[in-house]
């Protein structure tokens, strides 16, 4: 009890300071909403179009969402100090990074799986295709957080590392984003069963779950010598 009251504190920390200095989750939701209404315009009104690619979009959308912020993960710490402190402190440094991964998630990621369904009915989405589209940003959105540490942990001692960092993750996002949109389009398709590409993703989050956290906690170890 007593060892999960830093990582308590730590967390609300977070969700603080995401909302003070990124914008916390209306700044990823109007980033969402900006791609979701711009891509029809360069369409155009046909809505069977849009209800064939509008999983791939929305999917885009909550990736592109999900980056901002990452940059500042571990790099506002590391301009105050925080960061050698909690290298020194007693508490491991992966639970440390963990912790920041899933007050992130939720700061971010969680209003972007809220607000997918109502997104959905901007392109043409049937009932199914928006609650399979949420079941899949649920369980995928964590990790893209937790593989977007891992450039950010790069990146933690460059000024304007966003760029960079964004480089770095995408290749490794783009299972889950294939998985993804192969989950929320699955549901509307009678050739393609949902649960096949749902439980790759599901297992694609659990491996970054239990990868990522040490792999970022490496490079933090590594860019502070």
């Amino acid at each position: 009890m007593t060892a999960s009251r830093p990582l308590r504190a730590l967390f609300l920390r977070e969700i603080r300071v995401a909302r003070r200095i990124g914008g916390g989750g209306a700044m990823g939701v109007m980033f969402f909403l900006a791609l979701v209404t711009i891509v029809p315009f360069a369409i155009g009104p046909d809505l069977n179009l849009l209800s064939r690619i509008g999983p791939a979009i929305l999917w885009i959308a909550a990736l592109l969402a999900t980056l901002l912020g990452l940059d500042r993960l571990f790099q506002a710490d590391h301009e105050d100090g925080s960061l050698d402190l909690m290298l020194g402190a007693d508490t491991p440094l992966e639970l440390v990074v963990l912790v920041k991964c899933l007050a992130h998630w939720t700061a971010t990621g969680l209003p972007l799986v809220v607000a997918a369904p109502l997104f959905g009915f901007m392109l043409a989405q049937e009932p199914e295709a928006m609650a399979a589209l949420a079941a899949s940003l649920l369980v995928g959105t964590p990790a893209l957080a937790m593989i977007g540490a891992i450039g950010a942990a790069l990146t933690v001692t460059l000024r304007r590392g966003g760029l960079l960092m964004a480089i770095l993750i995408l290749p490794l996002a783009i299972p889950i984003l294939i998985f993804g949109v192969s989950a929320a389009s699955a549901a509307t398709s009678a050739t393609t069963p949902f649960v096949t590409p749902f439980l790759i993703l599901c297992a694609l989050s659990l491996a970054a779950l239990a990868l990522a956290p040490f792999a970022a906690a490496a490079a933090l170890r590594h860019m502070s010598e």
